[in-house]
């Protein structure tokens, strides 16, 4: 199932180094008692990877490296860093302002945090660097990309990091026999503007790349054929393959399936996929933006999850029973049972912000109400194929605006409960899931983070203090909400009232 990347310009270490990263990271989790003896043998290692690195970087020639983690909010913060600073991190770790957990999606400090704030001073966190993502940047192709992890000074994971979060999931679903296989589609819009267009048009009146509805335009594609190829080259060399690229049904809409990958790999991909396509975009004069809801009058904007359980070494989709009547076996229903049950609880990590739920309408292609059935695009969980390798979960409640990270992490956790607890799900829908009786998703970010704030299970399942930090960075993001005065308020109120 792996991904072919013959003609990709993705740069990885070859396996037997990868290997050995991995054991040096276990290695440090543990007290050896011949610890000058295995002093040195970490060194040696360490002087090892360091000398391929360095031949790898003269191989590509590699002059800059550019370093990245994902916040709360799904929002990269990072920088460019020297060879000689990068070659330093992979030995020692790297320090990074701890404030990108302690500030919004603009900066704003919090004024709720715990684990950073005025009261610490904001001190350096501590990262990991992932030498496995490294990758060139097709379109700074002196530059070798790596991911971060956000660790505390003992080199534990950092909780209240989404990209931990996943892998705290990721190790679950393995200690339950378990591979978790994911991949995410979304749909956004491009327009014919720059961050200084929009501010200077305050937001309104943007110019969409094509005019019109046109959904699987094969016609609007072809016309804009050097950004589209610019952009399925530029994912795949970046090691971000898409197995489908179409226009949408709206003005300038898009959308891309990323093929699906191991839970690990596919949530990096999904993140990375919005930053390549800013990054491309930008470089034709246009905007990406992935809002889950930028116009009252138009559908908003999915980032639908595909999930499946496969047995621990790749060979077969657990979900799959051929001896089933409909080929859905007792793992997958009870799996299913477990997402449904628990999605009111774990909606606020699925819809993030204040406009998500502006894209939660009847109608509109997005889920009112706790529901599923088999090839239904009304309901939030949908059943996909038949066979042994096709059937999955399409995953449909989460928006464009979601982290990746949660959102894959909050699913899977959702559906491994299920199967531990064997919750059997309610009935199929089979028709219009918008005038069925499911029970009603929450209608606003305040609702969600009230449900996930007062739920144990939630703190049993993804771990208190994540749960503490994201619900406070929730419930700032209300706040900030509940004092503005928007434009609708204005135009409404302003002359008559």
């Amino acid at each position: 199932m792996a991904t072919n990347r013959s003609k990709a310009k993705v740069i990885t270490l070859p396996a037997p180094a990868g290997r050995r990263v991995r054991a040096k990271e276990k290695e440090k989790e543990k007290e050896s008692p011949l610890r000058e003896k295995e002093a040195g043998r970490k060194l040696a290692r360490e002087d090892s990877e360091t000398d391929m690195l360095r031949r790898w970087f003269d191989q590509k020639g590699v002059r800059k490296v550019k370093l990245g983690g994902v916040d709360v909010d799904g929002v990269w913060r990072g920088k460019y860093v020297s060879l000689e600073k990068f070659f330093s991190a992979c030995t020692s770790g790297l320090g990074f302002c701890d404030v990108v957990f302690g500030w919004d999606i603009a900066d704003e400090l919090l004024d709720n945090t715990k684990v950073t704030g005025w009261h610490t001073g904001y001190p350096d966190g501590h990262c990991r660097v992932d030498i496995s993502s490294g990758r060139i940047i097709p379109w700074e192709p002196d530059t070798v990309a790596f991911l971060l992890d956000f660790v505390k000074a003992d080199g534990s994971p950092f909780a209240p990091s989404p990209r931990q979060l996943l892998r705290k999931m990721g190790q679950r679903a393995r200690d339950m026999g378990f591979l978790p296989r994911f991949g995410a589609e979304y749909e956004f819009f491009l327009f014919e503007e720059t961050p200084r267009s929009l501010r200077e048009k305050r937001w309104r009146d943007l110019t969409p790349l094509t005019p019109g509805m046109f959904g699987y335009s094969w016609l609007r594609t072809s016309l804009n054929a050097p950004l589209v190829h610019a952009l399925m080259d530029g994912c795949r060399n970046f090691g971000v393959e898409l197995e489908g690229f179409h226009t949408e049904t709206g003005p300038g809409v898009f959308e891309a399936a990323i093929r699906y990958d191991d839970l690990e790999k596919a949530a990096d991909k999904a993140v990375l996929f919005k930053t390549v396509v800013k990054e491309l975009c930008a470089r034709h004069g246009l905007m990406a933006c992935f809002m889950a809801k930028v116009d009252g009058k138009l559908p908003g904007c999915s980032g639908h999850i595909h999930q499946s359980l496969w047995t621990l070494k790749g060979e077969r989709n657990v979900f799959h029973n051929p001896d089933a009547r409909d080929g859905m076996s007792a793992t997958m229903r009870h799996y299913i049972g477990g997402l449904l049950r628990l999605m009111p609880e774990l909606t606020a990590l699925y819809w993030p912000t204040v406009n998500s739920y502006k894209r939660s309408v009847e109608n509109t292609w997005a889920p009112v109400t706790v529901s599923w059935g088999w090839e239904n695009r009304t309901t939030a969980v949908r059943v996909v194929g038949d066979s042994g390798n096709a059937m999955r979960i399409e995953y449909r409640q989460t928006g464009a605006d979601m982290n990746a990270y949660l959102g894959m992490a909050a699913s899977l956790a959702a559906g491994l409960w299920g199967i531990e607890h064997e919750v059997e799900p309610p009935e199929a829908c089979s028709g219009n899931a918008y005038a069925s009786r499911g029970a009603p998703l929450p209608r606003s970010l305040k609702e969600a983070v009230a449900l996930l704030k007062g739920s144990k299970r939630m703190k049993q399942l993804l771990g208190e203090e994540f749960v503490d930090h994201y619900v406070r960075t929730r419930e700032w993001e209300v706040r900030q909400y509940e004092r503005a005065v928007t434009d609708w308020e204005l135009e409404r109120y302003l002359e008559l009232i």
